[in-house]
């Protein structure tokens, strides 16, 4: 009987031992735990660069690209033959409409425009006495009739011979720039042969195949902004000058017609540019840089900077332990010291207008928030993050991946 109630005790007394080496032990895994976590989480913060939302002003915009166009164009060739004399101008020069470009030989056609006007005169002189005869009944009427008629036939003739004199000086038909010359002094033209082509410079037309959906949007007398590739940097402005009333089945496409007019003379036709349509403005809109925007598994998001939860639990914990120890509260609270750190929180947004860098947000997220714009790929709902300057983000991001 002695030998058991000896084993009993025995068997209180290790339980009690335990029971106060486990006390002890929580004790302590509670005062390290904080600092633990809190260093654990400085060393996994994903470096991130952020930028405020916030009011700026956005366009509506529809952008395509298109090869310029002449407004007008004009083949110039020769109404009579001849050998060419002169020529007053070369490839490239700008030319008003009616200008003299060039001279063909007009000894014929002076010599043919003096015979018929001498007739012309000699007809003339014949029907004023047929006149004269008439009124004093000394001729019949048929003969009076006969001269008439012989007069106007002459002065006719003597019309065309001008206008045949006048052929053998070549002039612009319309303004422009000489863009091509097919013809050499001392070359025999016949009559239609080409000799120059002249294009016009201004206006210059770009024609766009703009989807179907935007022909409510787009109107005659809208803004449009081009940049031409080969002037890289220069933008030009124009405005829409008509809309192709109907659309094409085969493209669902419709035509735009887009007019620039260049006082500088730098723009060219057969130039490419890319064109952008204006239709909208929004003076005062919320918007985030497009970078910052996350597209995925047919959700837009955008991911928020924020500052991490305090560590109230933990430092509770930490006091409750130290009453249990009796040990003071404020050496328990100084074991686990506050670190202040920034987690990312994914925010599903609704988008309004995009322009070239920058998005408007409709829904989502509230002036002033801080979203991710580099390393937003590294980072997921939660995500501890270090917010850095931008000049360092990128290495960061790039060393934390390799």
């Amino acid at each position: 009987m002695q030998s058991k109630s000896l084993k009993l005790q025995q068997l209180i007394c290790g339980g009690i031992l335990l029971a106060a080496f486990g006390a002890l032990s929580g004790c302590g895994g509670g005062q390290a735990a904080p600092a633990v976590d809190a260093k654990k989480d400085a060393v996994n913060a994903v470096p991130v660069e952020v930028a405020e939302a916030g009011r700026n002003a956005i366009s509506a915009s529809y952008s395509g690209t298109a090869s310029l166009v002449a407004d007008h164009e004009a083949q110039v060739v020769a109404k009579t033959s001849g050998v060419m004399l002169k020529l007053f101008v070369e490839e490239g020069m700008l030319v008003k409409e009616g200008q003299l470009l060039a001279q063909l030989d007009d000894a014929n056609a002076r010599s043919s425009a003096a015979q018929t006007e001498a007739q012309m005169h000699k007809a003339e002189a014949v029907f004023a006495r047929a006149e004269q005869s008439i009124k004093k009944e000394l001729i019949p009427k048929a003969e009076y009739d006969t001269d008439k008629f012989d007069m106007l036939s002459q002065r006719a003739a003597f019309e065309v011979a001008k206008l045949q004199l006048a052929y053998t000086r070549i002039v612009a038909p319309v303004s422009g720039v000489i863009a091509e010359r097919s013809v050499k002094i001392g070359n025999y033209v016949q009559t239609n042969a080409t000799m120059f082509r002249i294009v016009g410079m201004d206006p210059l037309q770009a024609v766009l195949n703009v989807p179907e959906r935007q022909l409510g949007i787009l109107k005659a007398g809208q803004t449009v902004r081009l940049d031409a590739d080969a002037l890289s940097g220069k933008k030009f402005t124009g405005e829409i000058k008509r809309i192709a009333p109907v659309v094409d089945p085969a493209s669902g496409t419709f035509r735009v017609t887009c007019e620039f007019h260049d006082t500088t003379g730098i723009l060219r036709p057969g130039m490419f540019g890319r064109i952008e349509i204006v239709y909208d403005h929004r003076e005062s809109a919320l918007t985030v840089p497009r970078s910052a925007v996350v597209e995925e598994d047919g959700e837009t998001s955008v991911f928020v900077v924020e500052a991490a939860p305090p560590a109230a639990a933990k430092t509770d914990a930490a006091k409750t332990d130290a009453a249990k120890t009796n040990k003071p509260a404020d050496k328990a609270v100084a074991a686990a010291p506050a670190v202040p750190g920034m987690v990312a929180h994914r925010r599903l947004v609704k988008l309004g207008y995009l322009d070239t860098d920058r998005a408007e947000i409709r829904e989502g997220i509230e002036d002033g928030a801080r979203v991710i714009t580099v390393g937003r790929n590294a980072v997921r709902e939660g995500t501890a993050v270090q917010v850095l300057p931008s000049q360092v983000v990128e290495k960061q991001v790039a060393d934390k991946k390799a």
